[in-house]
């Protein structure tokens, strides 16, 4: 089961990213209440990921990145940016989704607009990071 746990965790997030992404695309056609379902799904669908991730990461430890030279500095980079923003988006997405569900419409637009790239920027670092860790081959030396 532990072997599994990395992809649905990425299957987790990855959904979370689409969910956002149609929803953004119902709310450009005016489409609000699709918008609201298609959010609280990205969003139940990130925390699942949180809370799978959390677990896995008490349970089992991290896994290291096997690369060196200039293909480690890349990983550690995408992983250093994805880690702040990750820790970011949290607060940020509540305060959208609160300001949402209050109807207070122009300060969940203007927060959303800043939330939304960060948002997608996590979803699919998070995507590169297990194609880092877990499919592309390297070799300790």
């Amino acid at each position: 089961m532990a072997h599994w746990l990395p992809l649905i965790d990425t299957g987790l997030i990855l959904i979370s990213g689409v969910a956002l992404l149609i929803g953004y695309r119902f709310i450009r056609r005016g489409q609000i209440q699709y918008h609201k379902w298609s959010m609280l799904t990205a969003t139940s669908f990130a925390a699942l990921f949180l809370i799978v991730y959390l677990l896995r990461s008490a349970l089992y430890g991290s896994k290291l990145f096997a690369g060196h030279g200039a293909m480690r500095v890349v990983y550690l980079t995408i992983l250093t940016t994805h880690t702040i923003l990750a820790t970011a988006i949290v607060p940020l997405v509540l305060v959208v989704l609160y300001r949402a569900l209050t109807r207070q419409f122009p300060r969940h637009k203007r927060l959303a607009r800043v939330a939304l790239p960060i948002w997608l920027y996590v979803a699919v670092t998070g995507w590169v990071i297990y194609m880092m860790l877990y499919q592309l081959s390297f070799t300790r030396t």
